[in-house]
């Protein structure tokens, strides 16, 4: 194993969006984050320009940019199958036939969901499971033409993936086994989505990716190798995981053919909260074979990796590929609740090929990076070659852009006040994706569940 920590001295502090009056700024090598792109460097602090309070109380844009609100939680599906489900998190968007746009919505519902995903005969996996996916079909003005169930009777979807032959992985987040929380079977798997016809993939749990607190997965386009995140609540703390299909890029069913499941090890480094120089490099990173990949008696992150041990981090969330590496986020750490040290969130860097792992990006006040409310959550390529970051923590709740260039700003903001006006609370935002051309951006607020489908000067 070879380290190296790059001078604290090429840390670039980019301004925050002053016109909010919050302290938002991002440091550290991103010209490493976006492949191709210009060095980072501080541009000023307007993005778009400042966000201008909607009249109606929903979603405060820049000027010049609006809203379509495609979906709400409560609402009658346009199928006739139900109620739109509670709880919308990850989200992707895919190409189809005249213009049209297929998304993918998940439905965190535990086994207290509000309104679950309704039972559908054939694409229902466990009747007492109440999370699922939905599935809009969106003409090229994003009319919303059909909303239905895409899968149902699985728990806690939270976030997921796009395959490069166009299907959605999506991701329980539970380790829930039949008996408990009322559930007829196991939880916590990996399920595939067909966003065109959900029927073809019906509701097969993939179970050779592993039974765990899944998060988010993100494809390798040249190999096929699936990576995936735990969001694993209590120490210890989850892993970053590879899957290596028996068929790689196979294809539509593909997965469900097996294969191996691998965690990552850093040689030396049994937590990644320790890390906190930007730019630290971490050569001939291990893959390590999963003893129980179904953690038929015990969690994996449990499980008994050999001499050596195995890497876990806090919060492991946000999973995106991006030219030729993987990204994946740690959304905060925190020594109270067991971590080895504290930050606010992290962006890691995987690059297969140099079998390297590099700290792109730290989040906290001892990094000169500072974010209103929690941390980092689910993040997207932008098609600009920036990026788009949920926030997820408290108070009124943001989505921020990063530029190419490196200059950070709001994007968003969320108004729906689900509290009161003594304790006031936001539903966080989550599954922001672009459409394939570009053109629209669609974020989901959680609580209420709501999908938008934001236009406007994207290419200024």
């Amino acid at each position: 194993m070879t380290t190296t920590g790059r001078s604290a001295t090429r840390r670039q502090m980019l301004a925050g969006t002053g016109a909010l009056g919050v302290g938002i700024a991002f440091s550290g090598a991103l010209s490493e984050l976006f492949a191709g792109s210009a060095a980072a460097q501080g541009l000023g602090h307007t993005g778009y320009g400042p966000l201008v309070p909607d009249p109606k109380g929903l979603l405060d844009l820049p000027e010049g940019f609006r809203y379509r609100v495609l979906s709400r939680e409560g609402d009658r599906l346009r199928s006739g199958e139900g109620k739109v489900p509670s709880n919308h998190d990850g989200m992707s968007a895919f190409a189809g036939r005249e213009g049209r746009v297929h998304l993918v919505r998940n439905h965190e519902n535990r086994a207290d969901g509000k309104v679950p995903v309704p039972t559908i005969e054939g694409l229902t996996y466990d009747p007492a499971g109440k999370g699922g996916c939905t599935a809009l079909t969106l003409d090229s003005r994003d009319n919303v033409l059909s909303e239905r169930v895409a899968i149902a009777g699985t728990a806690v979807n939270c976030a997921g993936g796009p395959t490069p032959w166009g299907t959605w992985l999506t991701c329980e987040e539970t380790e829930d086994k039949a008996g408990t929380n009322g559930y007829t079977k196991d939880h916590g798997f990996i399920f595939e989505v067909d966003p065109v016809d959900p029927r073809r993939t019906g509701a097969v749990p993939l179970t050779a990716m592993g039974r765990f607190q899944h998060e988010a997965i993100a494809v390798d386009p040249r190999r096929g190798v699936v990576y995936e995140t735990e969001d694993a609540f209590e120490k210890p703390f989850g892993l970053f995981y590879r899957f290596l299909p028996k068929k790689p890029l196979g294809g539509r069913g593909s997965l469900r053919a097996g294969g191996r499941l691998q965690a990552m090890r850093v040689p030396g480094v049994p937590d990644l909260s320790t890390i906190q120089e930007i730019g630290a490099e971490f050569d001939d990173i291990e893959w390590v074979d999963v003893p129980d990949p179904r953690a038929a008696q015990t969690p994996i992150r449990f499980q008994d990796f050999g001499r050596g041990g195995i890497t876990h981090a806090q919060k492991l969330e946000g999973c995106y590929w991006g030219g030729r590496s993987v990204y994946f986020v740690s959304s905060f750490a925190r020594r109270s609740d067991g971590s080895t040290a504290d930050h606010y969130g992290q962006i890691w860097r995987y690059d297969p090929e140099r079998r390297r792992l590099t700290l792109v990006i730290v989040f906290g006040p001892d990094t000169d990076v500072q974010m209103p409310g929690e941390s980092p959550d689910n993040i997207c390529l932008a098609p600009s070659g920036g990026l788009m970051v949920s926030e997820d923590g408290n108070g009124a709740q943001h989505v921020y852009g990063v530029t190419r260039r490196g200059e950070v700003y709001a994007m968003a903001r969320g108004r729906q006040n689900i509290g009161t006006p003594e304790e006031p609370e936001w539903g966080e935002f989550a599954g922001v994706t672009f459409s394939p051309d570009g053109d629209t951006m669609y974020v989901n607020c959680y609580t209420p569940g709501t999908t938008f489908a934001v236009t406007g000067p994207w290419r200024r």
